[in-house]
């Protein structure tokens, strides 16, 4: 079950970051997951420390935003 989350996961950010079909997401998320539950305990914290990082990331770049659309620049 965990596989298949991650997979999802996986699969649609790829399809999120280069658009298309959804294809080569479902494929690439399907490789990684089973590469990543064949690696053991290694590959399970390796794939926990991407997503975590991922969502740090976007939390970053949604503050970000939301400070700059807050705070539009003073006009001269």
């Amino acid at each position: 079950m965990l596989r298949t989350i991650i997979g999802a996961l996986v699969g649609s950010e790829l399809d999120r970051r280069e658009g298309g079909g959804g294809l080569k997401g479902a494929v690439v998320g399907a490789v990684m997951t089973r590469a990543v539950t064949r690696m053991g305990p290694f590959g399970l914290a390796l794939g926990g420390a991407y997503v975590a990082k991922k969502a740090y990331d976007r939390h970053k770049a949604r503050r970000r935003d939301s400070v700059v659309n807050a705070h539009p620049p003073a006009s001269v």
